[in-house]
């Protein structure tokens, strides 16, 4: 008897298909059963597939397609329908991909298998094999979205083992999860969930050619999959033995592939009995790609952040040997977007002196060329300053270097533009845009310090940075207002003069990027009271130090502080990543001389409570700096008890400061200071200038535009004079804190 009239009795035809010539074959059997006439017959694709329901033809897509792809049986249920749509049978197919070929990107094969005609089951009765319902479609692709959505947004490996270990598959969720890599000619399990410590070792530098499904899958690309315990080791009989302990049921092992690449094999382990249909090997087939999506794009991202750790680190100096009277802290944080990598930097650089330098800069940019150039920029300045150089010298000296490396790298550039700015460069800046290429040059800015540790002089040389702040032993904070020049690189031969002042016992002063100001969507001045209130807060025992700390702990937790207000918790190393995302690169270092209060551990035994003092100089060539000197004056007064007296304050250090640049070719020096306990204190200020011509009362008439100065001074110090010097004078005012009286007495 022949095998199609065996078929025929049970109801079962045969059928081919043929996906490059979209021909099929079907025997007079499988004719009937797809409502055709019965007879051998050879007909187009589109003839055969309008007897399928259009819902079972879109499934039964997908099933052929992973079919081939894993090289196993498809099977599918199909509802048959008339010419109206009416459905007139259901069907079971079950056929092989056959001789699979790749033809310019398009997969190409035969479909060699049977139709056999199913009986529906009754209300109230159970099969088997039920057709998938609507309602577990819609399942299914519910979880897959979320699955997807919860892969995509994992950043790290450690993340997206957890997703897997938490997906909750419709109908089958497995109860043991394991990932393998390939390490070279061994697999390496890189996760597992669902097992105990110690259980992946058995598995672990398993070597590939090993009679394991993991490794059968990794050296094929195919799934494997094993329905039982007895196909397991039917097939695997050298390694069962590995997989009995743990008691499951069913595994499947489906392979993690990557552009073309098979990267590893995912291994989904079951308890209870799975038989793996179509529906579900499409499910598991779907989840690994995206998983193997994820793993991909955490092991690049972890290796970037791996290898600009590493570069930061290598770029950032320690801070040296102890410095006797003096604690130093710094903190460097990336920027969080791209490979976190940028411009920032500090440096501390012993001087042939016997002083110290202290550096911090900002080189244009968030990128590695930034980076770059900031490692050779800091180089270049601690060779300036190796040599002996003065700090204005060696920042001028480095704005020459910056300029000639950014000109030698932008004529290097691929557009052939003068002077290497690009067209996109150009056009940019046209429209008022950001720099859109590599080659656009670059600036950075700077800031200088050499320190005395014996004596706390600073000199400090600023090239368009932030200035400096001092915290004040009785948490008074003052932003230090230091002359400056533009930034590196902008100008070549440009001048940069210095700022000298004392940093006294129990001071800390702070120097910082604009990173730690602005972030958050602060400008200078908002951003600068947000650090200013932190700064006034931390006392001795800020950050939980109760003062004696070893090592300047106290600087060290306030270092962290700072870091936390911007951007919450961080590590305590300074280029570990924080979790979040960051705007800009900061960079921030804190230098305390020790002294009562500082908290630093160590005390000076000769000194006592001292006063506030500020010093400040207005150039001839700098009258906009008369606004910083009222500035300097009412920070030094915030917590003066009569707020009439400050602006009193304010208003005769602006004539004084006015009349010594409008009456004299030089500047004008002033110092500020307030000695006393709180509520009883004494203000002194003293205006020095080069000029020997003494002020002198005048009698202004109404409409006249000076010589009030001598009238407001008598009229609201509490006492005042000028002291002649050698070379110019030196006119001062003193003022007696004093409660201001209450507008209802009286």
């Amino acid at each position: 008897m022949r095998t199609e009239d065996v078929l025929a009795a049970i109801a079962t035809g045969l059928w081919r298909w043929d996906n490059a010539s979209g021909m099929v074959t079907l025997d007079s059997e499988a004719a009937r059963l797809l409502g055709l006439p019965a007879g051998p017959a050879v007909l187009p694709e589109v003839a055969v597939r309008s007897r399928f329901h259009p819902v079972d033809w879109n499934e039964i897509n997908a099933i052929v397609d992973l079919a081939v792809a894993e090289g196993t049986l498809a099977e599918a249920r199909l509802r048959i329908v008339d010419a109206e749509g009416r459905v007139l049978r259901t069907v079971r197919s079950r056929s092989k991909p056959v001789q699979a070929r790749t033809t310019r990107g398009r997969v190409d094969y035969e479909l060699i298998g049977t139709v056999q005609e199913i009986a529906e089951p009754q209300p109230g009765t159970t099969a088997a094999h039920t057709p998938i319902t609507g309602d577990w479609r819609r399942s299914r692709e519910a979880f897959l979205l979320d699955a997807g959505r919860a892969l995509a947004e994992a950043r790290s490996t450690a993340e997206v083992l957890r997703v897997a270990a938490s997906l909750s598959m419709p109908g089958f969720s497995p109860d043991g999860l394991a990932v393998f890599g390939v390490d070279g000619e061994r697999l390496s399990v890189i996760g597992h969930h669902g097992h105990g410590p110690g259980d992946e070792s058995p598995f672990t530098e398993m070597r590939l050619d090993t009679a394991y499904p993991a490794a059968e899958v990794v050296r094929t690309g195919r799934a494997v999959y094993l329905p039982t315990p007895e196909e397991y080791k039917r097939r695997f009989a050298a390694t069962w033995p590995l997989a009995e302990p743990f008691g499951r049921s069913s595994w499947a092992f489906v392979p993690l592939i990557v552009a073309g690449r098979t990267i590893g094999a995912w291994m989904a382990a079951f308890k209870h009995p799975v038989s793996f249909s179509p529906d579900e090997r499409s499910v598991l087939t779907t989840v690994a790609r995206m998983l193997a999506q994820a793993l991909q794009r955490a092991g690049v991202t972890e290796s970037e952040r791996e290898l600009t750790t590493g570069l930061q680190r290598s770029m950032m100096p320690q801070l040296g040997p102890e410095i006797p009277g003096m604690r130093i802290a710094a903190r460097y944080v990336p920027t969080g977007g791209g490979l976190q990598v940028g411009g920032d930097w500090y440096d501390m650089i012993p001087l042939p002196s016997g002083r110290f330098a202290l550096v911090i800069g900002d080189v244009q940019g968030h990128d590695v060329r930034a980076a770059g150039l900031m490692g050779q920029l800091r180089i270049a300045v601690r060779a300036y300053a190796s040599e002996g150089h003065r700090p204005d010298a060696v920042l001028s000296r480095a704005s020459r270097f910056l300029a000639g490396l950014c000109s030698s790298q932008e004529k290097d550039g691929p557009d052939g533009y003068p002077d290497g700015y690009s067209e996109g460069y150009a056009t940019a800046h046209t429209a008022g845009g950001s720099d859109p290429d590599f080659t656009s040059p670059r600036f950075a800015t700077c800031l200088y310090m050499e320190c005395d540790p014996r004596t706390g002089l600073l000199e400090v040389a600023r090239a368009g940075h932030p200035d400096p702040v001092v915290r004040m032993t009785d948490g008074t904070v003052l932003m230090r207002p230091t002359a400056g020049g533009l930034p590196l690189g902008i100008v070549p031969d440009t001048d940069y003069p210095t700022t000298r002042f004392t940093l006294e016992p129990g001071e800390t002063l702070m120097l910082c990027t604009d990173g730690l100001i602005e972030t958050g969507g602060h400008d200078l001045d908002t951003g600068w009271a947000r650090l200013r209130a932190v700064l006034e807060a931390a006392g001795p025992d800020a950050g939980g130090s109760d003062g004696d700390g070893p090592d300047g702990e106290h600087l060290e937790k306030l270092a962290d502080l700072l870091v936390q207000t911007v951007h919450g918790p961080s590590s305590h190393h300074t280029t570990g990543p924080l979790a979040d995302r960051r705007e800009d690169d900061i960079a921030v270092v804190l230098l305390c001389r020790e002294g009562a209060g500082c908290g630093c551990g160590t005390t000076a035994p000769h000194y006592t409570r001292p006063g506030r003092r500020t010093m400040l100089t207005v150039a001839q060539a700098e009258p906009e700096r008369i606004s910083g000197a009222r500035r300097q004056i009412r920070e030094l007064l915030h917590d003066w008890a009569d707020p009439d007296q400050v602006d009193s304050a304010e208003l005769m250090v602006s004539e004084m400061v006015t009349n010594v640049l409008t009456h004299t070719d030089g500047d004008a020096l002033l110092v500020a200071e307030a000695v006393g306990e709180l509520g009883t204190r004494r203000l002194r200020v003293e205006v020095a200038d080069s000029s020997d011509e003494l002020p002198h009362k005048r009698h202004p008439g109404e409409m006249a535009s000076s010589g009030r100065g001598v009238l407001l001074m008598e009229m609201l110090a509490d006492t005042w004079g000028v002291d002649p010097r050698g070379e110019g004078k030196s006119i001062w005012f003193e003022l007696y804190e004093q409660a201001k009286a209450d507008d209802s007495e009286g």
